[in-house]
């Protein structure tokens, strides 16, 4: 197979795996939960262009392996708007956990086997169950209104499905559990723009990866990674210092 079959048979594989999730989200698949990008507020318009449009190999070069292997898993990224405008919730992991420990991430985890299919609802059902127990979230207040392709977290085996969501209806957010959740944040869209904020994580391996320095925290590995993608297809990135850098501590 040639480079250019192996390209256009993974394109394939994205548009069919896109067209199963719209239909499962449209009471196509799985019932009791859906996808919509109706009614949405304008300003989201520039991230559902992207959302439909954007090639999984433009997110990240970590893409979940043919053979199947990882572990299913979903996370919610949860537009909201603040007294700043457009925000993002996040959340900040203990300092005590095993894995990911101190970082900043998007509510979510693995799928369990209530969630259903994870070829079609399943990461949908994950992403706002997931967020409900880590931030108390109530998933009524939330319209989802799709999905971004897989993408692969080598250290943890991750395969992960990025679920968009709008926040239309916001109820009081915090840790629910301090041993797995330290706090829970919105930042906004505005500061993430910010090219002040904006820096280059350099892990000891050697790795460079951009990173986002907002609300007391240090946003960077695959959470940064999304976010700085999400900014840049949907044009709100800004032009930033790219040689500054922050140094990552050895254990991270």
């Amino acid at each position: 197979m040639t480079r250019a079959d192996t390209h256009a048979a993974g394109s394939a594989r994205t548009e069919r795996a896109a067209r199963t999730h719209e239909d499962a989200a449209h009471g196509r698949g799985e019932q009791g939960i859906g996808v919509t990008a109706e009614g949405l507020p304008d300003w989201l318009d520039p991230v559902v262009h992207a959302m439909r449009t954007v090639a999984p190999e433009q997110l990240s070069r970590f893409l979940p392996p043919e053979s199947g292997v990882g572990r299913q898993s979903a996370v919610l990224i949860l537009f909201g708007e603040g007294e700043r405008g457009p925000e993002l919730l996040l959340m900040e992991r203990a300092s005590t956990l095993r894995s990911h420990a101190g970082q900043a991430a998007f509510p979510g985890g693995a799928l369990d086997p209530e969630d259903g299919d994870p070829a079609t609802t399943g990461p949908l059902r994950a992403a706002l169950r997931e967020a409900e127990e880590e931030t108390g979230l109530d998933p009524a207040g939330v319209q989802l209104f799709g999905v971004l392709p897989r993408l692969y977290i080598p250290v943890s085996e991750f395969v992960v499905t990025p679920v968009l969501g709008w926040w239309h209806t916001p109820t009081p957010v915090g840790a629910v559990d301090l041993a797995e959740t330290a706090r829970v944040f919105a930042v906004p869209v505005a500061d993430l723009t910010d090219p002040a904020n904006r820096v280059m994580a350099t892990h000891p391996s050697g790795i460079n990866s951009p990173a986002f320095t907002v609300a007391s925290a240090l946003v960077w590995g695959f959470t940064a990674g999304v976010i700085d993608r999400i900014l840049h297809f949907s044009g709100w990135e800004r032009p930033w210092d790219r040689s500054k850098e922050v140094p990552l501590d050895r254990r991270s």
